[in-house]
């Protein structure tokens, strides 16, 4: 099973749409809210570099924003 994470904010209408899409295709995710937990988007920062949401890492992929094709690609 693929490892999915999910950097997002609560008011960000694109994560909402990024994690219900991960939801109804069944994966489970960790979802990290960055508005809330300061180490998690330092974490996102060093990543991406970049402060943008929704960040999708799959494995060691990156995807930013959000990306069905990516998204369908890397899951499969």
């Amino acid at each position: 099973m693929k490892q999915v994470k999910v950097y997002s904010t609560p008011t960000c209408p694109w994560c909402r749409k990024a994690k219900e899409y991960l939801q109804n295709k069944g994966i489970q995710f960790e979802n990290c809210d960055v508005s809330s937990d300061r180490a998690k988007a330092d974490e996102m920062v060093k990543l991406t570099g970049q402060m943008g949401v929704p960040v999708i890492v799959i494995d060691k992929e990156i995807i930013i924003g959000f990306d069905t094709a990516k998204i369908d690609k890397l899951l499969s």
